[in-house]
């Protein structure tokens, strides 16, 4: 399943889906959520995660500028405070928004 249209309203998300479903995720939620090594950590051959010490975030981390299609896969969204590291593909972001 594809998203067909993603939009900012308010501090949501609103993604509509190829399949004709609708969701919702907090911008606050997405931005918790994010995949990327610095903020869920790393795991080695070995199972070993290591992360790094959780960093507060301010206002600006749940501000969302632009979010970038990578491929036919994933999304990349740019937060107000310069992260822009994780890509949530499309079954993740579906994971995050709470369908199933």
């Amino acid at each position: 399943m594809k998203p067909l249209d993603l939009q900012q309203i308010g501090n949501e998300l609103a993604v509509k889906w190829n399949d004709g479903s609708e969701g919702f995720v907090a911008l606050e939620q997405l931005r918790r959520a994010c995949p990327c090594a610095g903020c869920k950590g790393e795991t080695d051959i070995m199972g070993n995660l290591y992360k790094n010490p959780d960093q507060p975030l301010t206002a600006k981390a749940f501000e969302l500028t632009r979010i970038i299609t990578v491929g036919g896969y994933a999304i990349q969204p740019v937060w107000a405070d310069g992260h822009a590291t994780g890509l949530y593909s499309f079954e993740y972001l579906k994971h995050v928004a709470g369908l199933k």
